[in-house]
């Protein structure tokens, strides 16, 4: 059998505004990290996080950088990857990264949020507009 299983899931807090960038052959892609807490904390101290780096791309990463910001709780499932390189002093790196499949909202949208699109209502309008208690159905 040569099955192979290279699945990741992870839930944190954006380190960083995502900034949607392209490819020479226009793909979109961005670059993120994650802030993940540990499951744990050692006895008097506080619990640790673990900075994940992220790859998204094509309608992801468009996703991403549409709806996400920092400090946003984000799901990401995908797959871990690891690519070698040379940093600019030509040291040998290696980096370790997931390269999202999917990506979720990790808590709802906060209630003090109001869309920025919509005209606030006067002072004198009535607090309940539209009752469904008035519906044949």
């Amino acid at each position: 059998m040569n099955e192979v299983l290279n699945c990741s899931v992870v839930m944190g807090r954006l380190t960083a505004d995502p900034e949607l960038k392209h490819t020479q052959s226009d793909l979109s892609v961005t670059s993120f990290t994650v802030a993940v807490e540990r499951s744990y904390a050692k006895q008097g101290q506080e619990r640790q996080a673990d900075f994940i780096d992220v790859v998204a791309w094509r309608s992801t990463a468009e996703f991403v950088c549409k709806y996400f910001r920092k400090g946003q709780m984000i799901v990401i499932q995908g797959m871990i990857q690891t690519r070698n390189y040379e940093d600019s002093k030509g040291n040998k790196r290696k980096a370790v990264e997931i390269v999202a499949d999917h990506v979720h909202f990790g808590e709802p949208k906060k209630e003090t949020e109001k869309p920025q699109d919509v005209a606030p209502l006067p002072p004198d309008a009535p607090e309940d507009i539209f009752c469904d208690d008035d519906l044949p159905f």
